[in-house]
């Protein structure tokens, strides 16, 4: 079946899923592979639940759960229009070479058939808080399509650009990648006239190997825009940045300067503990107070303005979208419980985070404070030195207590309070409990700090 074919399909029958556990009537289900299953033995049963079609690329085994769901005993392959027939009952199961392509082809000629603006964004800290500043933002004045959650992926990034309807007038799409290319096959998918990447860190090393590594894949962002005559939106501070952005057109925002001032300027007015500050556009100054806490939020919020601004949002607008805006999924959060004070960035960490994490809570004028720890995850043959220097930071930082959990700070944190797992961590916390600490919980999603929460 050609594309075209396809989408004449999609055009009647919009819904996707890719999970035979949820497929709403006239959905199309796509029987993508993973690790530990194969999408197309789930063909039969996501026809049965709604679906109208059924795209696969391995038709015995799509076919024999069918049999064995409609209890069949004949199938006829129509090769053909690439039905599968069952008796005389047409399950429309379309086959295709590879399913994953085929999603990824079809989600690029919807968004090349809508046309509307499209807004990359990529980076190894801040994409997603950045992301949802942004869409929180465009929201006020368009009509706005933007990634939920961390759907950022190969799978995440065709997926939503499929929910685009004609309504849509904006798109803000996150773009992540622990591999090379990654990125630059997520731009040939999305097609992004605009790139933004918030700023580039010791992350993924597995996959990139190194810094300079990391800087090519996020880099890959710029080299499509590049290519295609689009523009970026850059923090004019970060030289990292500046040195792969040769021979783009940019829209800058940072730190106020007289020598070369930026398109939006600003600077941190409080952050005890929620950020607050106040931006610059053509010599007019506007304040804004968030719920996020962090001062590295500061560039974030400045990228999301800049964008917003470019694309004739009000300031009144944005500062309503940035001070309503309420971080979740344990980013950037704060919570006061009934005995502590909790800052909650447990989603994801590596060096570059953790640092700033650290030093932002260090210089936080509040006492007593602990850290909770976790490790930062992927960080291949350096990650045993890494710990080691985010440790030394953590020690020399002024907190009262600091506890590790995982194997990687557990094999670096000689005498300090040491756990293999959150698991133990947690009995520790229900023996030991930590009450009157301002405490912050840092570390990789993988390691599950957000299990201790309703301990602290």
């Amino acid at each position: 079946m050609l594309i075209s074919d396809l989408y004449a399909l999609y055009n009647r029958y919009s819904v996707i899923t890719t999970d035979s556990r949820d497929c709403p009537y006239g959905s199309i289900f796509f029987a993508l592979k993973g690790e530990s299953f194969d999408g197309n033995a789930f063909a039969g049963k996501a026809l049965q639940s709604g679906c109208v079609y059924a795209v696969v690329d391995n038709v015995d085994v799509a076919g024999n759960s069918c049999i064995l769901d409609i209890n069949s005993s004949k199938i006829d392959i129509n090769a053909r229009n690439n039905v599968v027939m069952l008796d005389k009952c047409i399950l429309r199961i379309i086959k295709v070479d590879d399913v994953l392509t085929t999603l990824q082809q079809l989600a690029c000629l919807h968004r090349k058939t809508l046309g509307i603006p499209v807004i990359g964004i990529t980076g190894t800290n801040g994409k997603t808080t950045t992301k949802e500043l942004t869409a929180a933002i465009l929201s006020k004045k368009y009509k706005t399509l933007s990634t939920q959650g961390n759907l950022n992926n190969h799978i995440g990034v065709p997926l939503t650009l499929l929910k685009l309807t004609h309504e849509h007038e904006i798109a803000v799409i996150e773009m992540g990648a622990n591999h090379p290319d990654e990125i630059r096959d997520l731009t040939n998918i999305a097609l992004p006239d605009y790139g933004l990447i918030t700023n580039v860190g010791y992350a993924h090393l597995e996959g990139f190997g190194s810094f300079e590594g990391v800087l090519r894949a996020k880099g890959e962002l710029y080299d499509f825009i590049r290519e295609h005559s689009g523009k970026v939106f850059i923090d004019k501070d970060n030289k990292d940045l500046a040195g792969i952005a040769e021979g783009l057109e940019r829209i800058t925002y940072g730190i106020a300067s007289e020598t070369e001032p930026p398109f939006i300027s600003g600077k941190i007015s409080h952050s005890s503990p929620f950020l607050s500050f106040a931006w610059n556009y053509a010599g007019i100054q506007h304040n804004v107070k968030t719920k996020l806490v962090g001062d590295y939020n500061l560039a974030n919020a400045l990228a999301a303005i800049t964008i917003g601004v470019h694309f004739d949002v009000s300031p009144e607008q944005i500062n309503d979208a940035i001070a309503n805006y309420i971080p979740t999924n344990n980013r950037s959060q704060f919570k006061k419980t009934e005995h502590n004070e909790l800052i909650i960035d447990a989603y994801n960490a590596n060096p570059s985070s953790m640092r700033a994490a650290l030093e932002n809570f260090a210089s936080s004028p509040v006492n007593p404070k602990a850290v909770i720890l976790g490790d930062m995850r992927e960080l291949g043959e350096k990650s045993k030195e890494l710990h080691a220097e985010i440790l030394k930071l953590a020690e020399t930082s002024g907190f009262e207590k600091i506890l590790l959990c995982g194997e990687q700070f557990s094999a670096v944190g000689k005498g300090h309070i040491c756990f293999s797992s959150v698991d133990f961590l947690d009995k520790f916390l229900e023996k030991n409990p930590l009450h009157g600490y301002h405490i912050l919980i840092k570390g990789s999603h993988g390691v599950h700090l957000e299990r201790i929460i309703d301990k602290l």
